[in-house]
């Protein structure tokens, strides 16, 4: 059994002039809907404004919420801020806790959209409105629910939002695995960031990731890893630079989630980045994630 999270307001129609693959939310949705009973799905509250403004600035978040984001940060995100657009910005980063608090008790979940991970303090950007991996970070360790997380970040492009609104909060690490040209041009600085050189493809990719990622698990000792879980190192992707086959990406990621589970630490996942002309090629690599990610979990569980 996998638990997934989704919301209604994520499949949003898509604003004008957007470049953004908007139906690959729907697409996702049903494809998973097509695995039958082995779906436990989990409709998630919109994020508590006050949580959000714990991470983003309170001025930008009323911008948000009441449509007034300017011109100069709409085209930074790369859409206007729709009453749809915003509704969506609000119930993201509630999937993502909520995907959190299905793995601290079950081990995985995943959330059916997110991994926003460019958005920042006072802006969007790149298709990112809130930050819902930095919100749900964040929040999960104010409560009480975890003492230590740690994002880790597999998004061709580098994790700078996170980066940026989570550097300095106790509790609380980044980590980013991306390529090194791509966006933003301006890097942030990660807990630990994994630059690779365009056309870098599953072998080394994992055995990078490997060397990388297990010493800082291993010495940060989370008790929860929130996954960005893009699927944009695909070679065949439209915005990647990298060049991992969809056989690397379900490599990957079954390696990310046997790290997690033979360690005994909760994984979930946001789906993150992953695009091209055909949104349902894009969707059936997100779909691949999810299913190798679970599968790991419920292999466990037999």
């Amino acid at each position: 059994m996998i638990r997934v999270v989704h919301h209604p307001d994520y499949v949003a129609p898509a604003p004008a002039r957007s470049t953004y693959q908007w139906n690959k939310n729907g697409l996702v949705r049903d494809l998973l809907r097509a695995q039958g009973a082995g779906i436990d799905w989990h409709e998630p509250d919109p994020m508590p404004r006050r949580w959000i403004e714990a991470v983003h600035e309170p001025g930008y978040v009323a911008e948000v919420i009441a449509l007034a984001v300017p011109p100069e940060k709409a085209r930074r995100i790369g859409f206007p801020i729709t009453a749809e657009v915003a509704a969506r910005a609000q119930a993201v980063p509630g999937g993502t806790y909520l995907a959190a608090r299905l793995a601290l008790e079950h081990g995985f979940a995943a959330n059916t959209a997110g991994g926003s991970h460019h958005a920042l303090a006072d802006t969007g950007a790149g298709f990112c409105v809130f930050n819902d991996l930095a919100i749900a970070a964040n929040r999960l360790v104010e409560e009480g629910a975890a003492a230590r997380v740690l994002v880790v970040d597999c998004d061709v492009h580098q994790g700078d939002g996170t980066a940026s609104l989570l550097a300095g909060r106790p509790g609380l690490a980044t980590y980013s695995i991306h390529a090194e040209k791509n966006f933003p041009v301006r890097k942030a600085r990660s807990t630990l960031d994994v630059p690779l050189a365009d056309g870098v493809g599953d072998d080394e990719y994992c055995a990078v990731l490997a060397e990388t990622l297990v010493p800082l698990v291993d010495g940060f000792a989370p008790d929860l890893l929130l996954y960005q879980a893009g699927v944009d190192p695909f070679a065949g992707d439209r915005l990647g630079r990298l060049a991992l086959s969809r056989e690397g990406l379900v490599r990957r990621d079954r390696w990310v989630a046997t790290l997690a589970r033979d360690r005994g630490i909760p994984l979930a996942s946001a789906l993150g980045g992953g695009y091209g002309d055909d949104a349902m090629e894009v969707s059936e690599r997100h779909l691949a994630s999810i299913l190798t990610l679970g599968g790991v979990f419920a292999a466990d569980h037999r």
